[in-house]
């Protein structure tokens, strides 16, 4: 019996090794290249904390830093705030709106679109002389002149987050609904009954009730919000323009390794990336977790 128990191992070699070679050997090779000067040609030259020490100093990393975390404001708070909203009309018991599974297809559709089209959609969209939108407020008599949307640090963050918006709320729709689908409609019921308006019901009942639904969107938002890159990169020159406000931490690892050859460098940047990203996760888990406490 113990050798045909052991035959079952061989049916799980083949995963380890898959996971050894593109996972486990990767991130010790980078952590080993953090320590290194490195183009990618030649033998690594061991630096010690050097590049650690010039990403300490590095302003182009803090800006990088700073272009992440206000694209991903601007992406969650539009993508949580519709989704949101949706949820609630959604399970709304007076309301008692048909059809959730037509919308829950359209609503996630954008997020099946491939970033590349995503890219040369919005890219025409927001074109600055024969842009749509661009014809369409001009038309409206909304603006005077056209926008050069994608040429100003401030409309390109703006055009880049909302982007993300757009593509993410369905998904975060579908969570939100699935968590309120979790809550009993006794609670909902029993409020409807007390007299208790939408507002009252939504803040003293689904709100409350959701916080654990809530602080897993936004743990997995910041996570994915930290690694933006693609959009940034496919939407304009790869180089971060406007004047940088698209160069993101990831597409300015990216760069360093792919377009300066300084793989040395891109590997600390990709290690402080990811304390960043674990720093963040546990300031919002413990912060929410804190709260929960106080309130049970």
């Amino acid at each position: 019996m113990k050798k045909l128990d052991n035959y079952g191992y061989m049916f799980i070699i083949p995963f380890f090794l898959v996971f050894i070679t593109f996972t486990i050997y990767p991130i010790l090779l980078t952590f080993y290249y953090s320590f290194t000067s490195y183009s990618g040609m030649g033998e690594a030259e061991f630096v010690g904390l050097a590049n650690y020490t010039r990403l300490l100093t590095d302003s182009y990393f803090y800006q990088a830093f700073y272009n992440t975390m206000y694209i991903w404001g601007i992406n969650f708070f539009f993508q949580l705030g519709i989704a949101l909203l949706l949820a609630i009309l959604f399970s709304d018991i007076r309301l008692n709106m048909k059809g959730l599974g037509f919308f829950r297809a359209l609503f996630y559709l954008p997020n099946l679109i491939t970033i590349a089209s995503v890219a040369l959609l919005f890219g025409i969209l927001l074109g600055w002389h024969h842009g749509t939108i661009n014809h369409l407020l001009l038309d409206l008599g909304i603006i005077s002149q056209p926008i050069n949307w994608l040429n100003d640090p401030t409309t390109a963050r703006w055009s880049v987050g909302l982007i993300g918006a757009w593509m993410w709320f369905g998904h975060t729709f579908i969570i939100l609904m699935a968590g309120i689908s979790g809550i009993s409609k006794d609670y909902f019921e029993a409020a409807l009954i007390d007299g208790a308006n939408r507002w009252q019901t939504l803040v003293n009942v689904t709100l409350p009730l959701l916080k654990p639904i809530m602080l897993y969107v936004l743990i997995t938002s910041l996570i994915g919000g930290l690694q933006i890159f693609d959009l940034p990169m496919l939407i304009t020159d790869g180089m971060g323009a406007p004047q940088g406000s698209l160069n993101t931490m990831v597409l300015y690892l990216y760069n360093q390794a792919f377009r300066f050859d300084n793989y040395g460098y891109a590997a600390a940047v990709a290690y402080g990336l990811f304390l960043i990203t674990v720093v963040f996760s546990l300031i919002t888990f413990k912060t929410m977790y804190r709260n929960n406490v106080k309130e049970g």
